[in-house]
């Protein structure tokens, strides 16, 4: 759609076509219009989007307030304003959401010239340790000081067909991750598969009798803002980084062929998971991490054996793909657009900016 010549803001589309032909109709019935607002970095953005629900309820005729906005806190700047962030969106807010991945992925981009920073393999970046504890810990409290809805993330762990030891493995760990969401005061969840949905509807259910924790208030230590920044500590190992590769090129191509969520080594991985993959493979590689081999030795990431581990993984497709699957499959692009992602002098934003362009060509 443009305007004057210029593209617009695709959000202020989307939201401004959803409110004009459906606000009304779910107003009426009580279920809207409601929305999320994911990547706010400040308050300042808040206090834009509640300016922009003021003008669209005036145009529609809708009442102040009607208007519901969850916030999703998933950049590292906006940890540090949750407070300032209600405050704009006071009239609207419903709750803050925990986004963990792209969370990751902006602590990353964020701190990325920091060597004090460096974070282990994915693996060990965990939600019940260093600066992603805290960060949640945080959500929940300022949430019910505020009394709104303090909402957990997504496990990443989805249902195993044909692997009922894989699939237990699963669900054990959705259930454990709801346990500890639950117990530290969520007022809800997410699930990456619908299947998943009873195993933490059952969590909930059982240890939230009651249809939120708003008035379970977290006053027990102080959080100080240093602990929003504290790096997980853990390895740095070569299966981290062939799985990083694997991940970014895999999910790439998906997204080049229409896929938005795919599952990638029985994880639900999306757009954000990719990014943290690409974004750890530079991080390691800026800074000249230590990496731990397969046969216990250590060597240091370099550019070029990140060009030959990304020759490796183009090699195992081909074998597993055969060429005409590999090329249907855009992984030739994702690959390239991967690798010059991790050696680039300066870490790209976004991986899916250069995508694009690909995908415009393939249209």
């Amino acid at each position: 759609m443009l305007i004057a010549a210029q593209p617009m803001s695709a959000a202020l589309f989307d939201f401004g076509l959803t409110l004009f032909h459906c606000g009304r109709a779910l107003a009426a019935t009580g279920r809207g219009p409601f929305y999320y607002l994911p990547k706010l970095e400040s308050h300042d953005e808040a206090r834009f989007w509640n300016d922009v629900f003021l003008f669209a309820q005036d145009r529609t005729g809708l009442e102040p307030g009607t208007i519901k906005a969850t916030v999703l806190i998933e950049t590292l700047p906006a940890a540090f304003q949750m407070d300032e962030i209600v405050w704009q969106l006071k009239d609207h807010i419903a709750g803050l959401n925990c986004g963990r991945w792209d969370y990751i992925f902006s602590y990353i981009k964020t701190l990325r010239n920091h060597g004090a920073y460096v974070l282990p393999d994915r693996a060990q970046v965990t939600m019940d340790r260093a600066f992603l504890a805290t960060y949640a810990a945080r959500l929940v409290k300022v949430c019910h000081r505020r009394g709104i809805h303090a909402m957990g993330g997504m496990s990443a762990a989805i249902p195993v067909k044909d692997n009922p030891a894989a699939n237990e493995a699963a669900f054990a760990r959705v259930r454990a991750d709801k346990e500890r969401e639950v117990g530290m005061g969520h007022d809800g969840t997410w699930v990456a598969h619908p299947d998943l949905v009873p195993v933490a509807r059952e969590v909930f259910d059982a240890e939230m009798p009651l249809a939120n924790q708003i008035r379970k208030q977290r006053q027990e230590w102080r959080i100080e803002p240093a602990m929003l920044l504290k790096p997980h500590e853990g390895r740095i190992t070569e299966a981290g980084v062939k799985t990083n590769i694997s991940v970014a090129i895999e999910y790439l191509a998906n997204w080049l062929s229409g896929r938005g969520a795919v599952p990638i080594h029985n994880l639900m991985e999306d757009a954000a998971t990719a990014e943290i993959s690409r974004a750890q493979l530079w991080q390691w590689r800026r800074h000249g991490a230590t990496v731990e081999l397969s046969d216990g030795d250590t060597t240091r990431l370099t550019a070029e054996w990140l060009g030959a581990l990304i020759q490796q993984e183009i090699v195992a497709i081909l074998t597993r793909l055969g060429p005409g699957g590999f090329h249907r499959g855009h992984y030739a692009s994702a690959a390239r657009i991967v690798h010059e992602a991790v050696t680039a002098e300066v870490l790209p934003d976004f991986i899916t900016a250069p995508a694009y362009d690909v995908l415009n060509a393939l249209d």
